[in-house]
């Protein structure tokens, strides 16, 4: 039964199953023999960013000032129309977010109330699966992306080079994985650090931070074996930190910083040998044998100790990191998709509105709600293109507006003002 259930896990939410395993392994193998790979291939088509990279408030006044602004009359019922989208939202989303919790009350591990029953490990798996199936809709309605199977192999896989702290993933100790990721960006990331105030360069200069891909918000769904499902979500991530996102890693030292440890700890043991040891030898009459296994052991515990503490600090800058980059977890986590999911949908609607109606003024009616009803294809892709090329100029970004998502949530509503494309 616990098989099965992973299996169907597996083949439903980009799960860890045999099959996905061997797979997954066989891309990470893939990117072991790139030289300096700097994105996942096929990128730019994996990953189509929708995310409007403005809130609500500021998209309504930008387009008053642009389209509404003609006379009171306009602009006040363009207002009534906003009014009137996030009344009609609000009764959706409640109940969407309401079922939602119903689904994950019983797996939440943050539960402060009584439990009712006890759960087998196969049923939790299968109301996990339930509740990440039913996030579906509202992941891809707040316009987060889900990450490819090649992103994963890459984030495990490929390192920054300013990345000092790095993590190791065993495959083996998760059911399954997946991320979804919004507002991909190419810039300089601040990185936070618990044990020093500011990164330092050569004679004491500040450190320019690299431009590197990087996202506004990361949702990791995570469980491993005999545990629970675990839900969070985080801010600025870069594309090669991902993978220290996961729960169960561990922290390890960088090939630099070993070769370059182990050189200081070899030319230190050589010093302290020439120094120390020939005056041993000689005033002592230590045997060579003798004196050489104590400076062996020495520099053994020596090693030991400066690998430790630089395995400590790393994991301190890890923790320290994802404190201040943590946004809402578990349970929290819901409410804040259902509101993104909520103010996505009412930016659109707007936007179809606003451009529709520049389109065609004369369309100053309810919107018929018949089932059925197909939109021509040639004014929703003139919409697209008019509201991409808009944000486009207003947000200096390649933005993917889902004009037939936002055609249909439109016609949905039914609202007097809002224009419609050509009907067949």
């Amino acid at each position: 039964m616990l098989s099965m259930t992973r299996f169907a896990l597996g083949t439903r939410i980009l799960g860890l199953s045999l099959r996905g395993k061997s797979s997954l392994a066989a891309t990470m193998a893939k990117y072991r023999k790139m030289w300096k790979p700097t994105e996942p291939q096929n990128w730019a088509l994996d990953y189509q960013e929708k995310y409007i990279p403005f809130s609500k408030n500021q998209l309504v006044d930008a387009l008053v000032k642009e389209f509404h602004s003609s006379n009171r009359e306009e602009r006040l019922s363009f207002l009534q129309f906003v009014s009137q989208v996030d009344s009609s939202l609000v009764p959706h989303y409640y109940s969407v977010l309401e079922q939602l919790k119903t689904l994950y009350t019983p797996i939440n591990p943050d539960r402060d109330t009584l439990q009712e029953f006890y759960l087998t490990d196969a049923e939790r798996l299968t109301k996990e699966q339930d509740v990440l199936a039913r996030m579906e809709p509202l992941l891809d309605q707040a316009n987060f992306n889900k990450l490819s199977k090649e992103a994963l192999a890459y984030a495990l896989i490929v390192n920054h080079p300013h990345d000092e702290v790095q993590v190791t993933v065993n495959l083996d100790q998760y059911e399954y994985i997946t991320f979804w990721a919004l507002g991909q960006r190419i810039g300089p990331l601040r990185v936070m650090t618990a044990t020093r105030a500011q990164r330092r360069g050569f004679f004491g200069t500040a450190r320019i931070p690299a431009d590197r891909h990087y996202f506004k918000r990361v949702i990791v769904a995570a469980r491993t074996k005999n545990a629970h499902l675990v839900l969070k979500c985080f801010k600025d991530i870069p594309l090669e930190g991902l993978e220290q996102l996961l729960p169960s890693v561990k922290v390890r030292t960088s090939i630099f910083y070993r070769a370059l440890l182990n050189t200081m700890l070899m030319v230190s043991g050589l010093a302290l040998f020439v120094n120390v040891g020939m005056v041993v030898l000689s005033d002592l009459k230590i045997g060579t044998t003798t004196l050489l296994f104590f400076f062996a052991a020495l520099m053994a515990f020596r090693a030991w100790k400066v690998f430790g503490q630089r395995r400590n600090i790393h994991s301190l800058e890890l923790v320290h990191m994802l404190y201040y980059r943590s946004t809402s977890n578990n349970s929290e986590l819901l409410d804040a998709l259902t509101l993104r999911a909520q103010e996505e949908h009412a930016k659109e609607v707007i936007l179809a509105h606003s451009f529709l109606l520049r389109c065609h003024p004369q369309h100053q009616h309810p919107l018929p709600k018949e089932t059925g009803v197909e939109t021509d294809s040639k004014p929703v892709e003139h919409l697209r293109e008019q509201v991409e090329a808009w944000l486009r100029l207003h947000s200096g970004l390649e933005i993917n507006f889902c004009a037939e998502r936002a055609c249909k949530h439109l016609k949905e509503l039914g609202i007097r003002g809002a224009a419609y494309p050509v009907i067949r």
